[in-house]
């Protein structure tokens, strides 16, 4: 087993009084030539944004866009017509494909909005744009993997055109889960939401991140109550 740790407090910083980004990956001004990507995950950001305000209209392509949000409630409009909000226990996918334009704000003006953008570079070029979201049940997910995004429209969770399946945790103190790896070429990004846990001889705390890879396999425990995402992606661009 191969791992790979970024910390919290090393990810880049972006504060825009209105939006204050923290990035996983080299993102807008935070470059680092190191943090590119890991595999075909391109974006992680874990975002604030203040009341009443968003992100204007602005156009994507050929990328698959998945917005988890942790707090509050994210309105979304794009140039399909679709016009929704997205709050805690959603989870949305939109896959950009030939081009499409959206925008994403605040849709309270007394508190602000935290959510995740994730971007994943797809498998399938030029695709028809899409849209969609669901509301998950957080009880799937006590102490035992809910899987939230695979590739495969009949699975659980939303889809995306990429080898990549997404699941998340809630993980009790002292409580362990095994995951094992749909693919063993791809490789794990783990993301501590909140709480802490152990996982590759490491020790995780809320907002950690940790690749994981040559392996068909591992074992997360928590150290104290916790939230984890897990995202397994195909390592090869």
């Amino acid at each position: 087993m191969k791992t790979l740790l970024h910390k919290a407090e090393t990810r880049g910083d972006a504060n825009y009084g209105w939006l204050h980004s923290r990035h996983t990956f080299s993102f807008a001004n935070y470059y680092d030539p190191q943090r590119m990507n890991f595999g075909v995950l391109r974006v992680l950001n874990d975002d604030k944004v203040s009341g009443g305000m968003g992100f204007g209209t602005h156009p994507h392509q050929n990328m698959e866009i998945i917005s988890i949000p942790l707090s509050g409630d994210l309105e979304h409009k794009d140039s399909m017509g679709n016009t929704t909000v997205i709050k805690e226990g959603d989870i949305q996918v939109m896959s950009a494909g030939t081009g499409v334009q959206h925008s994403e704000y605040n849709k309270n003006k007394d508190e602000e909005v935290r959510f995740l953008q994730i971007w994943v570079i797809p498998n399938t070029q030029n695709v028809e744009p899409r849209y969609d979201q669901i509301t998950l049940d957080r009880a799937d997910r006590k102490n035992k993997l809910q899987q939230v995004l695979s590739p495969n429209k009949e699975d659980a969770g939303v889809w995306i055109y990429q080898d990549a399946w997404f699941n998340m945790v809630d993980l009790d103190a002292e409580k362990e889960v095994v995951y094992n790896f749909n693919l063993k070429t791809n490789g794990l990004y783990i993301f501590v939401l909140e709480g802490c846990i152990e996982a590759g001889g490491q020790t995780l705390e809320r907002r950690d991140g940790l690749g994981v890879f040559d392996t068909d396999a591992i074992t997360l425990k928590a150290t104290a109550d916790a939230s984890v995402l897990l995202m397994e992606v195909p390592l090869q661009l």
